[in-house]
């Protein structure tokens, strides 16, 4: 049965449309786009006073499938994500097996087939077991579905080594995600080093050991030729860096967080909230002022969650033994709509650019447009509900938000993934 979407306000800045029209969706397809379309025996649903935009996609997620299921599954995953307003995500290989070869990128595709709320685009590690000794089996990844090449979770410590994965890699035409960290100079940190860092006497994490290697990669792009993705940036200096690859014509692009945009170092105090320690670590309130600035003036390409689902023990334990992260798939749509659109720093077209389109293009895949022919991957959200997180409990399997308690503006209603709806008001289905 066809679904006629009716009164919706598409947004969609690359088929230049934002106004209210319908939306007429036919199998996976969108069948027709247009004004008081009519159509017998199709179902209507009325979404007048919402958005309708091309499905969101998050390129840098932490699903824990394979090997870390206590902390999130494929099902429990995606099922967070479409509760968020994503059709699909990006799966990083820092699990267990490593995802460093066809068998396991099948293992994910498999499962998500099976079990999942959303698309899963699994990206392979660059290096054997994330050890940074040996490249993985790149070909092999990409012969079955592999996206992206990262070693996220550490970064490749050696330039040489990063070096022949690019020369060895950029055959396959992925892009090349960076986490960077220079593990010798950060060390043991815990925190942003500063002011907060000894005040709570944690061992400081110096926004260069950040800074280098954004740098150090950008080099090794340039020598190589490669496309370089800066995973979760989150200082002001490391910004500049690659404001300034940019200008040198080195195929650049970055991603930010919400959390590194929207908290602070000033956010920790003497309750040592372990959803607030999170790598790399929350910065200063300078550095997440130029954060939004560059997401608003384009230097930032994408948003991110580098959603991280821990279990609640893990969490629970001291400051210094708990581990780096939280999630961020059922608040990121939300936070951005509270913070940035309703705002009026950013409009809904330049979110859909950060969290809809150029998420695809770095990942070299298909675009979705609300237009006639695009496969119906679509996100329809409400601006004016208001909701606080954490006070329903989530989808995920975990609870690590660092926003808990936050009342926001701006959620997911619905979710329509390949014409099949996985949100409906607000609920999975």
């Amino acid at each position: 049965m066809a679904l006629l979407l009716k009164n919706a306000h598409v947004v969609d800045p690359s088929v230049e449309l934002d106004g209210v029209v319908d939306v007429l969706i036919g199998g996976d397809k969108i069948a027709e786009v247009g004004e008081n379309l009519a159509v017998e025996g199709a179902e209507v649903r009325d979404l007048s006073g919402k958005y309708l935009v091309p499905g969101l996609v998050d390129m840098h997620v932490h699903l824990r499938e394979p090997g870390y299921e206590v902390k999130e599954d494929i099902e429990s995953g995606t099922r967070a994500a479409a509760k968020g307003g994503f059709t699909g995500v990006c799966a990083m290989p820092n699990t267990d097996p490593v995802t460093d070869n066809g068998t396991v990128v099948e293992f994910v595709k498999s499962r998500a087939a099976e079990v999942g709320h959303c698309r899963v685009y699994p990206s392979g590690a660059m290096t054997r077991g994330l050890k940074g000794e040996a490249m993985s089996e790149m070909g092999d990844m990409v012969a079955h579905g592999a996206v992206a090449f990262t070693d996220d979770g550490r970064g490749v410590q050696g330039a040489g080594m990063l070096r022949r994965c690019m020369d060895y890699g950029k055959m396959f035409g992925k892009v090349f995600m960076s986490h960077c960290q220079d593990e010798d100079l950060v060390g043991h940190g815990q925190i942003n080093e500063g002011k907060v860092s000894t005040r709570l006497a944690l061992e400081g994490w110096p926004a260069a050991g950040e800074e280098l290697q954004i740098a150090r990669d950008i080099e090794i792009a340039k020598l190589t030729g490669a496309k370089l993705h800066i995973q979760h940036i989150s200082t002001a200096h490391g910004l500049e860096i690659v404001r300034a690859g940019k200008a040198a014509g080195v195929r650049v692009t970055c991603e930010a967080t919400p959390h590194h945009m929207f908290l602070t170092e000033n956010d920790l105090d003497e309750t040592y909230n372990t959803s607030l320690k999170v790598n790399p670590p929350l910065r200063t309130d300078e550095d997440a002022e130029a954060i939004r600035q560059g997401v608003i003036d384009g230097t930032v390409d994408v948003i991110v969650t580098d959603h991280a689902p821990h279990t609640p023990w893990e969490k629970a334990r001291e400051f210094e033994l708990a581990p780096f992260g939280m999630i961020g798939l059922e608040t990121s749509l939300s936070l951005v709509l509270t913070e940035l659109v309703n705002t009026g720093k950013m409009s809904v077209g330049r979110m859909v650019e950060l969290m809809a389109i150029k998420p695809r293009e770095i990942l070299g895949l298909d675009q979705v447009q609300v237009k006639a022919g695009s496969v119906a991957d679509l996100t329809v959200f409400d601006p004016t509900v208001t909701w606080t997180v954490g006070e329903d409990g989530y989808e995920s399997r975990a609870e690590n938000s660092g926003f808990a308690g936050r009342t926001l503006t701006g959620r997911a209603t619905d979710v329509f993934v390949g014409g099949k709806q996985t949100l409906a008001d607000g609920c999975i289905c």
